[in-house]
């Protein structure tokens, strides 16, 4: 490569291209003189300045800008040279042109730029860019700006919006004892932090107390006592009704059955047998009527029973004199009973045994008595309006409604005895 040549030298003395200096023999007057000025400008390599704060040409951050050569021979025509003149060097340091500033961090990098590393390379040598103005704080960053920041490859830190805190535990202890607060600076928007004692009072102050906490189990109880006792009330007055008169229809279907294959046996029957029908028109009642008032075996079954046993036996319904006397439910478990208070005088009563039908008519009602009032159940009972013995039929249930404080008591009289064989009484067909 041909380096650039100065077209005069140093003493003003044209350029020849032989290779002097205007003088024959190719050494220019004063070429001592020249050397040595040219190395009083040379400075020592060991404090040599930084990039771009050296005097001389030789230690700049970029090439020297150097002029166009107007006479410039083409290539083939040049020698080589063999190095620069002394005295060429001593002119380009005389025309040195002012020194370019060092461009600062936030023009390189940017205002986006990462935590500014403590030890700072110099920039390769080479044409300055442009400063460019820093963006807005509004402005999102430039496409160049990112990425300059990714070629950093640096550790990035984080800046907390605000101050964190500074004091520890030995200064929160302190104020604690004190009753103050302490002065703890955090971060905008944020609550301060509490301190052991503060948080424990918040602690106790969130938990309930004592009058709480009975309440509170006062009002469970009471809530699962209510719905224990809906739901004893739901199966008392549905469910038993239910499931009593499909064992009093089941009862009454296999006494049917009996009586159709001829096994049933008149006279004696066992405690909780059923033995005949109870028929009552006016209110729709068909039941089975067994032996006993077990409640559990038999007036709980949805069926009424039969007064037997010691002072409260009575008379079946084919004796020739007595009283036959059932009792029954008049609410729950089937409640065949309740509404007899209806009953009306001259209202027929028919029990169907396994031979005959005995209509009874409806004489009088007790509405309300004592439960250990036996004699309304005796031969001729008092208050029935019957005077003599006969054949009567006695009807007792517990009123009122769903109590069993009382008893109310419903009489009826013997009106026709008639054989099955001469098919249903007029009471049962009409």
């Amino acid at each position: 490569m041909t380096a650039l040549r100065p077209e005069r030298d140093s003493s003003g003395a044209p350029y020849d291209a032989s290779g002097a200096y205007g003088h024959a023999g190719g050494s220019a007057p004063g070429a001592d003189g020249d050397l040595e000025a040219a190395v009083d400008n040379l400075a020592d390599p060991l404090t040599d300045p930084l990039p771009g704060q050296h005097p001389s040409p030789w230690f700049r951050s970029g090439p020297a800008q150097q002029e166009p050569e107007q006479d410039q021979e083409p290539e083939q025509d040049q020698e080589p040279e063999q190095g620069p003149s002394l005295g060429s060097q001593g002119a380009q340091s005389a025309q040195e042109p002012p020194v370019t500033p060092e461009p600062t961090y936030e023009q390189l990098y940017g205002a986006y730029a990462p935590q500014r590393a403590t030890e700072t390379v110099a920039p390769a040598p080479g044409p300055m860019p442009p400063a460019s103005p820093p963006p807005s704080p509004s402005a999102s960053p430039s496409y160049e700006q990112i990425s300059r920041d990714d070629e950093t490859v640096g550790l990035r830190v984080t800046v907390p919006d605000g101050p964190g805190p500074t004091e520890g535990r030995a200064a929160r202890r302190k104020a604690a004892k004190k009753g103050g607060k302490r002065p703890v600076q955090t971060s905008p928007g944020a609550s301060a932090p509490l301190s052991r004692v503060e948080a424990r009072r918040a602690e106790r102050a969130r938990r309930p107390s004592a009058g709480t906490v009975i309440s509170r189990g006062l009002g469970e109880v009471f809530i699962t006592v209510g719905v224990l006792m809906l739901l004893f009330v739901t199966y008392q007055l549905w469910w038993t009704n239910i499931r009593a008169h499909q064992q009093a229809d089941g009862a009454a279907r296999d006494l049917q059955d009996e009586w159709a294959k001829g096994k049933g046996k008149p006279g004696t029957f066992e405690p909780g047998q059923g033995f005949a029908l109870l028929h009552i028109p006016k209110l729709d009642v068909v039941v089975p009527v067994a032996e006993g008032i077990d409640k559990h075996k038999v007036l709980d079954r949805g069926m009424v029973g039969h007064y037997n046993e010691g002072a409260t036996k009575t008379a079946m319904p084919d004796a020739a004199r007595g009283n036959f006397a059932v009792a029954g439910h008049r609410n729950t478990h089937g409640e065949p009973f309740r509404y007899i208070n209806r009953l009306e005088p001259g209202d027929p009563i028919v029990v169907e045994t396994q031979d005959k039908y005995f209509v009874y008519k409806m004489a009088s009602i007790l509405p309300q008595t004592s439960p250990g009032n036996t004699s309304v159940i005796g031969p001729v009972p008092p208050g029935s309006g019957f005077t003599k013995p006969g054949r009567y039929i006695t009807l007792t249930t517990c009123t009122p409604e769903f109590t069993s404080k009382y008893r109310m008591i419903v009489w009826g009289k013997m009106a026709e005895e008639r054989p099955r064989s001469k098919g249903k009484p007029s009471a049962l067909v009409n």
